[in-house]
């Protein structure tokens, strides 16, 4: 997580649009807690019905509470979908992702509906497994494409893709 702190201020910003983790997907509260440590402002999804995500921030573990959709998101103040806007790099939880930025994610559309509003240099990118990181994946014309995966092993990883990125 130090390495994102690090790109995120390289790149003109002090803030992570984050998640937490919830059953199998990767990653756990202590890369939060890490970006927190590294002084950057962290954003939380507050996902209350289908739309865009709202957001909160992050203030450690013992401010997380149990939320809707199995979620578990900040107790403070919730924020406004294009508060997103303030993230230089924005980590999204996907089924999938494809060497060309596409995104299988749980089929709700939360993360397509709220993408749009991410400031047009921000990074997006698909937290995944290294087996889920694969060639290609079906898309469509409203989803968002990623511009980096995270994984376990490999790392942050640049995505080729058309359009931004």
């Amino acid at each position: 997580m130090s390495v994102l702190a690090s790109d995120a201020r390289e790149r003109g910003g002090d803030t992570l649009a984050a998640y937490v983790p919830v059953g199998s997907e990767p990653g756990d509260v202590t890369m939060l807690d890490s970006a927190l440590a590294a002084g950057l402002r962290v954003l939380l999804p507050v996902a209350r019905e289908p739309g865009p995500l709202s957001w909160a921030e992050y203030r450690g573990p013992d401010s997380l509470v149990a939320a809707a959709y199995g979620l578990r998101e900040p107790s403070g103040p919730t924020l406004p979908p294009e508060t997103v806007a303030d993230a230089s790099i924005v980590l999204v939880p996907a089924l999938a992702v494809d060497r060309s930025g596409g995104r299988l994610g749980r089929g709700a559309g939360f993360y397509d509906r709220t993408l749009d509003a991410v400031r047009p240099d921000a990074w997006l990118v698909g937290v995944v497994y290294d087996d889920e990181l694969v060639d290609a994946l079906p898309t469509e014309t409203h989803d968002v494409r990623m511009t980096h995966a995270l994984t376990p092993l490999s790392g942050l990883q640049r995505l080729v893709r058309d359009g931004r990125g």
